[in-house]
C-alpha cells in the first residue's frame, strides 16, 4: 500500500468522473475546492446505492487493490458489489491511497438527498459533483467529531465572504 499520507487526488476524481460512477465529493477536499485551507490525506464521496452504480464501484476501484483501512493484514475481505450492497460506509485504503465510501452521511443523508445540494467543479481535469458550502458546512457540524468541527470557523468564513460578495 502506498504511503497513507500521500492521495493520488487527481487519480481518484478522474477515475470516477471517467467510469460514471454516480457519486458526490464531501469532507475535506470538498472544504478545499470551495477554498479551505484545512489539509486532507484522504478523499471522501457519497455514493448511489443503486445496483448498477454499486457494480461500478465494485469495478473500477478492484485493480486498486481496496481493504479496510485500520484492518489487520491477512483479514477476509472481498471487495464487491455484493460487498457494498451488504454495507454503507466504507474506509478504505487503495494504491491511489485513502479512499471513504459513504452510502449515508450525518446531517446530509444518502446520494439523492445531498444530490440538489451540490455544484459540478472541474477538478484535476475532471468534472465532479461537489457538495455546496453551506451542506458541507451542515455535515461537518452534524458528525461532531473534533477534526470536523475544528474545519467549521473557516468554512463558516468563507460562507460569510460568500454571501457579502452576493455569490453565495
Amino acid at each position: 500500500m502506498p504511503d497513507p499520507e500521500v492521495t493520488d487526488f487527481g487519480g481518484v476524481l478522474a477515475l470516477m468522473a471517467r467510469s460514471g460512477v454516480e457519486c458526490i465529493l464531501i469532507g475535506g477536499l470538498a472544504g478545499a475546492v470551495h477554498g479551505s485551507a484545512h489539509v486532507t490525506y484522504d478523499i471522501d464521496f457519497c455514493y448511489r446505492r443503486t445496483p448498477e452504480n454499486l457494480e461500478r464501484l465494485a469495478s473500477i476501484l478492484a485493480p486498486h487493490q481496496p481493504y479496510l483501512r485500520g484492518a489487520p493484514p491477512g483479514l477476509p475481505f472481498e471487495w464487491s458489489a455484493a460487498t457494498l450492497q451488504r454495507g454503507l460506509n466504507f474506509t478504505l485504503s487503495t494504491t491511489l491511497g485513502d479512499i471513504d465510501l459513504l452510502g449515508e452521511v450525518v446531517g446530509g443523508g444518502i446520494y439523492e438527498e445531498i444530490l440538489p445540494h451540490t455544484e459540478v467543479f472541474l477538478l484535476f481535469g475532471s468534472e465532479l459533483r461537489c457538495v455546496s458550502l453551506p451542506m458541507l458546512i451542515r455535515m461537518k457540524r452534524a458528525s461532531g467529531r473534533a477534526k470536523d468541527l475544528d474545519m467549521l470557523a473557516g468554512l463558516e468564513a468563507l460562507l460569510e465572504e460568500r454571501q457579502a460578495r452576493g455569490d453565495g
